[in-house]
């Protein structure tokens, strides 16, 4: 006499929720954001990676203070595992870093982007939210990076140069990876309301000049503004997250009010 058969119910792989945080110029400070927003979903009790993906350029080791062995170079070289790349990094989430000053990571060749595929493919099931750190402007590493994503925080200033790059960094966005929906993050902001402001302003411009292969402009979300806040400033130089050395300041509220937006809009 044979068992009754048993059939288990199939089980549903969560991933992770994949966030691009990117900008169209350096100095805006995207990179300190993205580690201070890991920080601050970590307090919510979820399990964050922030994924260097300034392959030649990376600097959030220096914002955080680590001094790593192992970065995605040695992964995508053989010469590491990645469980032995992926680092526990000050505010309670990880980090996958990327090396600093090498250049053939300046373009995108069919090698790299089959290994960043690889890597994030490995890590979505790992997580609840993955930030991908990207480098500035518009390159086709940025680009590709930020296509891996399902959603894009685009990271501006008050300054009239930052405004012009984010605008041609949406227009991008929109036109070559059909992106309808951005979220827009205002730092350094020197007076409450300028940064919905600003926001405004760049969904006028975008609705007049921009449009998307649908033939929709894409509409900007306002996830809110760090305030300019010496103790950035302070943060910076002593390596440490904002969060966690002044975590009452105006810049930390600004950033867990970005995060409770971001998490609301899920």
């Amino acid at each position: 006499m044979t068992a009754p058969e048993t059939s288990t119910p199939a089980t549903t792989v969560r991933l992770a929720r994949t966030v691009a945080i990117t900008s169209g110029k350096g100095g805006v400070g995207k990179t300190f954001f993205s580690a201070n927003l890991a920080a601050a979903l970590a307090r919510q009790g979820l399990k964050v990676l922030v994924l260097d993906a300034d392959l030649g350029l990376a600097n959030l080791d220096v914002v955080l203070n680590l001094y790593p062995k192992i970065t995605l170079h040695d992964v995508f070289t053989g010469k590491a595992q990645l469980e032995e790349a992926i680092l526990p990094a000050p505010g309670g989430f990880s980090v996958l870093l990327a090396g600093s000053g090498l250049v053939e990571y300046s373009r995108l060749t069919p090698e790299i982007r089959d290994q960043l595929v690889t890597i994030f493919e490995a890590v979505k099931p790992r997580f609840d939210v993955i930030l991908i750190d990207t480098g500035a402007g518009i390159s086709d590493v940025v680009l590709y990076a930020v296509s891996m994503a399902h959603e894009v925080i685009v990271v501006a200033t008050p300054e009239p140069t930052s405004m012009t790059d984010a605008y041609a960094t949406i227009k991008v966005l929109s036109t070559q990876q059909s992106r309808e929906n951005l979220h827009l993050v205002v730092n350094q902001v020197g007076r409450a309301g300028d940064g919905r402001s600003i926001c405004n302003q760049l969904q006028q411009v975008v609705e007049r000049f921009v449009q998307g292969p649908n033939g929709v402009a894409p509409k900007l979300s306002y996830l809110g503004d760090i305030p300019l806040d010496t103790s950035v400033r302070e943060a910076v130089q002593k390596r440490q997250l904002v969060l966690e050395l002044h975590p009452g300041c105006a810049a930390s509220q600004g950033v867990v009010q970005v995060a409770t937006r971001l998490l609301a809009r899920s």
